[in-house]
């Protein structure tokens, strides 16, 4: 059968989908069918690497764009009314002018996206013809093709710095180790090297790999998401399996680093690779505000469809009414008159399409504009601009910007949020000896005064480790000091100084070693140099920390490039990517505020060559003598894919024990005598969540022996050891482990984190036995990762324990007085952290989330009953004190510390109610030892059963399941990488930015859209209530006293621009009195001001104005002869006039820009309506030339708008002056002076961080006429009475 055989192409599509639907999938070279046809290719069934990830193609954009834009409700109402407008019984304007609002809307929109897609086809186009090298067979070399040509099956060569075009498995590298180093920072962000190895055993042609020479067969898993795992396996021709996972899988989308070349094999391609399954773009998010606006939508709808009742009721009794049959009224086709009752079922619609209006169709649109215009000044913030990481907020969510002004539960992380992420070694316990370190704690309090700025940059240089250090130099130090975490000042340049390569700044990477500490080393050395076959605990301590890890060497020659720049369509296709990108080019404040800095460094570090050191050559024994090396160990360059490895690796550098290189088969270290050991590396029980430890299984080059060195969290290592009772140890371990226990704990107490490292040595027979299990766990498919946690837990066992460290993970500046802006502005903030519970408490009394005078809640339970009898008596205790009445108007200050394992039962479906119950009366809630799944439960829980705004902020990949969970997710830009923040919403580089950008920029986007909705549905029914009055004087016959044109151009020319700047610019209280009163964001929690109640009295009081504006000039051209166009267009000038006082009236601050847009909507609507009327064939010809020549039109245009504002602006006074909201209070401060008014605040501060007693009520400000000075005891007293209040 033919190939184009219609059958046979729907037998081979058919077959296709199943087979790229199989769980497994069979892949082999396709260099045996080259030069075949398509049919005769094993891999046809697989996508090829092309990609397209536009919306449309230019034959269907039109249809699918419409359709598209008809999900939109709204925009189905107004075409069914313009198509409505078309049957000639019920229509009410000219048909081809009532299609002109939504035509033009539609088109806009359609616009906007053709751009938006034409954008991403160049994007695609760029890509796919970037160049590649794929193997030929004709040609028997590698020969350059574009990244679409790559097909499943393919072997693809990757040169040094450049991109991978599709997922490949690496088979062969120019690394005689069979090394890759790859960076994936276009992945998740991390900038830190990776390495991958080659599959063992499959090239057999070293030095050079032959394609042709490849005739096994690849199976792996169907194509996931999971950048983490990857399931495969090789089957050779003698149908041996050699297992594959994630460490030999080079990503589409990542860059080949420190390496010649690469050659893999394609398992994926295109749309199937790993990459860009994880493109699924930016998710759509519903703000509060939009839904309460969708809802009064329904109101408006319900109040149209009542009015066009009682039109239609109206012209059925108006023409029951009438004696006879007048001569207006136009007979149908058959030549009769319709009935009154028919007649009045027209009318319902026409009166639909005449009040059409009433439903603000260019509501959505102005709404978006405001959005991008409150964006616009968020990203130009300089507050929000940090300095030492060059970056800005980014705000990736454009239709949640309001919801920021809402928020009334934070969740926030630890690790990198509150805390720096740059962790620095402090102190050690080795064998049951306690080493604090004091030299180091002094050095580190040197760098923390700001006065010796200059003295630790310039002349603080740390000695080098190879050379030593001399006991007798060392100065006696005094007892260590004690630092508390929340007020310190750092060197900025000393501490925070950035590098080249993460965790690598001087506040890391120095560490003066501790003098005992360092006189153990020397002596437990010279074991070695006596030929000893016994290590030494304190060398294998050492020895772990240098060895233990996944630490990245590379040299200064081989530092990465950054001259390619990724593809965009690598990055988001969101169009407000793009938006950002064009607010960049166009911004020019890192010009103006970013300092100019020195470039000869980071220049230089972006230069690679190629050459790489040699490795020493090492005799039999695996060891040499290093002393004529020329490479110092400055040169070379340490990535850790955490700050915790980094720091431990520093750590052990500063005593000596420098790791030299490390390679999939051996680890190099230098001793502190210079002797180099060379381990083979037997294998590596990788980190995971569920064990929380890693451990490298080495051959001793002393001992032969094999070694199995253990690194992970204390709680982890302790209940693998039995502690704290350690029953079934004996001897010296079992005080080794109680001492070490103790050590723990007080570590833990002062905050620092906490590791345990251990030791076993495995003997040859246990060895060989586990490795056959290891290996067949590696070549598995079906539960592979179980079944190699298995053999980590099977070979982990009979651990000798040989220490702790404790490292400090420093607060981030201005944590401690954020939270406490934050808790005063009414938001429940929450850390859920993985640290240990003493460690997360200490943190939390330094950033001020607990206090010492607060009632803690300590819930660590073991089992279920317990927990459920501890949560019933507690939360009885608390609702007790709520309910007496002396309590009333008093919050206890109750936080409530919780495990990981108490939450898992607190979260169970029997628990979680009372657990929520509890948690909402404290102020504050801490949790410890949680999961990634664990914090997005929390988050969901608590934002569907107390259906409030949450917000989550984090810096890591653990953290991205809680920030998609919470109704706004914020990342930050930290050192573990930027998958966080590609999955937020806003992205910022500063835990303490999120002060101004809630408390600031939340609260006015919030009161800016609330208000601005609220005044367009005022708007729009004020404006159409007018023609609504006119069918009671004209029988209800949906006619208009004003032509059809005027009222287009009402809506979208004459009112359309000031609503949207009065979205845009409004500003009801600066910034820094909301930052100095943040108990003022209170105003948009909960209801906000966008309430029912002030919905609906913003409709009446349309209704009030309409009526005023449509009687005052009827009574006033009652018994004139005036046409009815000369009746109208006085009603069109004084609505006019009248909508913009009244929004006039609603502004808070007024600038140049408003001036201008105000006037400027009553000149065009004046200067547009004398051009229309001047044209002849208008209905309205001269009307408002006449009208300017007559007293008469502007003495009703004075009354009239006089009249219709009076209500409102009287109102207006009254509240303000008898009962000011706090808003109102605190636009009375912000009338003060500079200097009285910060006085004020500052005053106000001291007083409220005092622990002043709470009031009910925000105090009147000094009268700006006669202020008084704040600091005086007796005003202060009577005047600055203001504390913490309720709203």
């Amino acid at each position: 059968m033919a190939w184009w055989n219609p059958l046979a192409q729907i037998r081979d599509a058919l077959t296709g989908q199943r087979v790229r639907e199989n769980d497994l999938r069979r892949l082999v070279s396709n260099l045996p069918y080259e030069g075949l046809g398509k049919k005769k290719q094993p891999n046809r069934h697989f996508p090829g690497n092309s990609i397209k990830t536009t919306k449309y193609t230019l034959l269907f954009f039109i249809p699918l764009n419409l359709f598209e834009q008809f999900h939109r409700l709204a925009n189905i109402y107004f075409v069914g009314l313009a198509i409505l407008n078309f049957v000639p019984v019920v229509n009410a304007f000219e048909p081809e002018v009532a299609l002109i609002p939504i035509c033009v809307i539609l088109s806009l929109t359609a616009l906007k996206d053709a751009w938006e897609d034409f954008r991403r086809y160049q994007s695609d186009k760029k890509l796919n013809n970037m160049p590649c090298f794929i193997y030929s067979r004709k040609d028997k070399q590698f020969v350059e093709r574009r990244w679409k040509d790559a097909r499943v099956g393919d072997f693809v060569k990757a040169l040094c710095n450049e991109i991978v075009p599709a997922d490949l498995l690496l088979l062969h590298t120019s690394d005689r180790n069979g090394m890759c180093h790859i960076e994936t920072s276009n992945l998740d962000g991390e900038t830190n090297l990776k390495e991958r190895k080659v599959v063992p055993g499959l090239c057999v042609t070293e030095p050079d790999f032959e394609p042709e020479s490849f005739n096994s067969v690849v199976v792996c898993e169907k194509p996931n998401s999971n950048l983490n795992y990857f399931k495969c396996y090789v089957e050779k021709p003698n149908e041996e399996k050699v297992g594959a996972g994630i460490g030999s899988l080079l990503l589409r989308g990542c860059t080949v680093r420190n390496t010649d070349h690469a050659v893999g094999f394609v398992v994926y391609a295109g749309h199937e690779t790993k990459s860009m399954l994880n493109n699924n773009g930016t998710r759509y998010k519903r703000s509060k505000l939009e839904r309460k606006l969708n809802v009064d939508v329904i109101f408006c709808v319900i109040l149209l469809l009542a009015m066009c009742l009682v039109g239609a009721l109206g012209h059925f009794f108006w023409r029951q009414a009438l004696p006879g049959v007048p001569p207006y009224l136009v007979p149908n086709s058959n030549g009769q008159v319709d009935s009154p009752s028919l007649s009045s079922f027209y009318m319902f619609f026409s009166m639909i399409i005449l009040l059409q209006v009433l439903i603000p169709i260019s509501l959505y649109v102005s709404i978006e504009l405001v959005k991008i215009g409150q964006i616009f000044f968020i990203t130009q913030d300089i507050d929000l601009y940090d300095e030492e990481t060059d970056s800005r907020i980014q705000c990736k969510a454009l239709n949640i910007t309001e919801d920021l002004g809402q928020i009334e539960y934070i969740f926030s992380d630890k690790t990198g949020t509150l805390t720096e992420n740059k962790m620095v070694f402090r102190r050690c316990s080795i064998m049951g000896t306690e080493y604090p370190h004091k030299e180091n704690a002094i050095r580190l309090a040197v760098i923390d005064e700001p006065e010796s700025e200059e003295e630790v940059i310039y002349t603080q240089q740390p000695q080098s480790p190879q050379h030593g250090w001399s006991l007798d130099a060392e100065a006696s130090s005094p007892e260590g000091t004690h630092r508390h975490h929340g007020s310190r000042q750092k060197n900025k340049f000393a501490g925070n100084a950035q590098s080249n390569v993460a965790f690598s700044s001087p506040l890391e990477t120095e560490v003066i070693p501790d003098r005992k500490l360092l006189g153990q080393v020397s002596v437990a050395e010279s074991t070695i140099s006596s030929s000893s076959q016994k290590m030494d605990p304190y060398l294998d301590f050492f020895l772990a920390l240098a060895i233990c890890n996944t630490v990245v060497v590379s040299m200064a020659t081989a530092r990465r490039q950054r001259t390619h720049k990724y593809p965009s369509s690598f990055q988001s296709t969101n169009p407000l990517d793009n938006f950002s990108n064009l607010l960049t080019k166009a911004s020019s404040l890192r010009k103006v505020f970013a300092p100019k800095r020195d470039r000869s460094f980071s220049d230089a570090s972006f230069k690679e060559d190629d050459r790489f050191n040699p490795f020493p050559k090492v005799d039999d024994s695996g060891v040499f003598s290093s002393r004529g090396q020329t490479v110092e160990s400055n040169g070379r360059n340490y990535e850790a894919e955490s700050p915790d490895e980094a720091a431990l690796v520093y750590a052990a550098k500063a005593y000596g024990f420098i790791l030299l290189s490390r390679t999939p088969d051996s680890v190099t270290v230098r001793l502190p005598s210079g002797q180099v050991l060379v381990f083979e590396v037997l294998d590596t029980l990788t980190f995971d969540s569920n064990r929380k430890r890693m451990s490298v299984l080495v051959r001793h080059p002393i001992t032969k022996e094999c070694v199995l060195y253990t690194k992970g969290a204390d709680y982890s290592i302790m209940e693998l050891l039995g502690a704290p009772y350690a029953e079934h140890l004996s001897g010296n371990q079992k005080t080794v482990v109680a001492d070490t226990q103790y050590h723990l704990d007080c570590y833990a107490k002062e905050g620092l984190r906490t590791l345990c490292f251990t030791k076993k040595v495995v003997s040859a027979q246990d060895y060989n036995v586990w490795s056959v299990s290891r290996q067949s766990a590696m070549a598995a498919i079906d539960g592979r990762e179980q079944l190699i946690m298995d053999t980590a837990v099977q070979l982990e066992t009979n651990l000798s324990l040989l220490g702790a460290t404790g490292i400090e993970d420093r607060l981030q500046e201005g944590v401690p007085d954020t939270i406490l802006a934050l808790r005063e502005a009414g938001i429940k903030v929450w850390v859920l952290t993985g640290d240990k519970l003493e460690t997360a408490v200490n943190i939390g009394y330094a950033c001020r989330l607990l206090e010492d005078e607060d009632l803690v809640i300590n819930m660590s339970c073991k089992n279920k009953l317990v927990c459920t009898s501890i949560l019933d008596s507690t939360l009885e205790e608390v609702r007790r004190y709520g309910n007496d009445p002396r309590n009333v108007d008093t919050t206890p200050d109750i936080s409530l510390v919780i495990d990981g394992h108490t939450l898992a039962m607190l979260l169970s479906k029997d628990l979680h109610g009372r657990f929520v119950d509890l948690a909402k009366r404290c102020r504050s809630v801490l949790c410890c030892r949680v999961t990634p799944l664990q914090k997005s439960g929390m988050v969901k829980l608590i934002r569907e059963k107390l259906k409030v705004m949450t917000l989550a902020v984090g810096d890591g990949a653990n953290d991205v399941n809680m920030i998609q969970a919470a109704d706004i997710g914020i990342g930050i830009s930290g050192q573990e990488g930027m998958q966080a923040v590609m999955a937020s919403d806003f992205a910022i580089s500063r835990f303490k930015h999120l002060k101004k950008l809630l408390l600031v920029h939340g609260h006015w986007c919030y009161t800016r859209l609330a208000n601005m909705i609220i005044y367009f549905f005022f708007k729009n029914l004020a404006n159409v209530n007018l023609l609504f009055w006119y069918q009671f004087f004209c029988g209800f016959t949906a006619t208009a006293m004003l032509d059809y044109w005027l009222l287009i151009f009402f809506n979208l020319f004459f009112t359309s621009a000031p609503p949207i700047m009065f979205g845009i610019m409004d500003r009801d209280v600066s910034a820094e009195v909301l930052l100095g009163v943040p108990e003022l964001y209170r105003t948009g929690q909960g209801a906000g001001e966008y309430r029912f109640c002030t919905f609906w009295i913003s409709m009446l009081d349309a209704f009030y104005q309409s009526l005023v504006c449509f009687f005052i000039p009827y009574l006033v051209y009652k018994d004139l002869d005036v046409d009815v166009f000369t009746f109208g267009m006085p009603l069109n000038a004084v609505s006019l006039i009248t909508i913009l006082l009244h929004l006039s009236i609603e502004i808070k601050s007024w600038t140049v820009v408003h001036w201008i847009i105000m006037l400027g909507s009553v000149a065009v609507s004046f200067i547009l309506t004398l051009l229309y009327t001047s044209c002849i064939t208008c209905n309205s010809y001269w009307t408002l030339q006449k009208q300017l020549a007559d007293p008469i039109f502007y003495l009703i245009c004075i009354i009239t708008t006089v009249v219709a504002l009076l209500p409102r602006y009287t109102f207006h006074v009254m509240r303000n002056s008898i009962a000011p909201s706090p808003i109102v209070q605190a636009r009375h401060l912000d009338r003060l002076d500079a200097s009285t008014k910060e006085v004020w605040i500052k005053e106000w501060r001291g007083y409220r961080g005092a622990g002043a007693v709470k009031r009910s009520k925000l105090s009147d400000p000094p009268s700006p006429n006669n202020p008084r000075t704040p600091t005086s005891p007796d005003n202060l007293e009577n005047e600055i009475t203001l504390t913490s209040f309720k709203i």
